[in-house]
């Protein structure tokens, strides 16, 4: 429905009321997201943290892209991807999250065109976003079921709805439910954040 457009127009209609846009491009660009997650080597750990700090990444990507910049929505994405993952790697100083600090890049990505976008990150600014990226996540969390963490963490590890189900001795439909559910949780959150 929605793959004949561009990005930039896509954010266009969902800032005017598509609101099922969100969830096509949060689709769309989760393959990328678990990319980079994989592209970079967490010691004594896996990838399910930085997936997760990706995907707020390309929330927040969502939320802020303005077409008045030369940077492509895709472009844009996978700078606030890696700011994100940067962030929880950079930004974390307590025991609790001393994974995070010894994660290593296993690839250097070149911007697109080989253009400084002009995006700058002041250590205020990562430490706010930092602590934002955390209560966001407690409090997605929190919100969720046991079985919808669930479902949320095999998702974003790029598993299919019906490999999600047998895993879980689930059918299909229920696990399509549960990320319905999912979605409509994290947008509420979301809108409750901006007001």
């Amino acid at each position: 429905m929605y793959d004949d457009c561009p990005d930039e127009e896509l954010i266009f209609r969902l800032r005017n009321g598509e609101k099922e846009i969100e969830d096509f491009l949060l689709d769309k660009y989760k393959d990328l997201v678990r990319k980079k997650a994989r592209a970079r080597f967490l010691i004594g750990g896996d990838t399910d943290d930085l997936i997760q700090e990706g995907m707020i990444g390309l929330f927040k990507a969502i939320r802020d892209f303005r077409d008045d910049r030369e940077a492509s929505f895709r472009t844009f994405a996978g700078l606030c991807i890696d700011r994100q993952m940067a962030n929880a790697i950079e930004g974390s100083n307590r025991q609790k999250h001393q994974m995070l600090n010894t994660a290593v890049s296993l690839t250097e990505e070149q911007e697109e065109n080989g253009k400084d976008l002009g995006w700058a990150v002041s250590p205020e600014e990562l430490l706010i976003d930092r602590e934002n990226m955390e209560a966001m996540m407690e409090e997605i969390a929190r919100s969720l079921s046991a079985m919808e963490n669930k479902v949320l963490n095999l998702y974003l590890e790029g598993n299919s709805y019906a490999s999600i189900a047998e895993k879980l001795g689930k059918n299909p439909k229920s696990v399509e439910n549960a990320l319905r559910r999912i979605r409509t949780k994290i947008r509420q959150l979301r809108e409750t954040d901006e007001r």
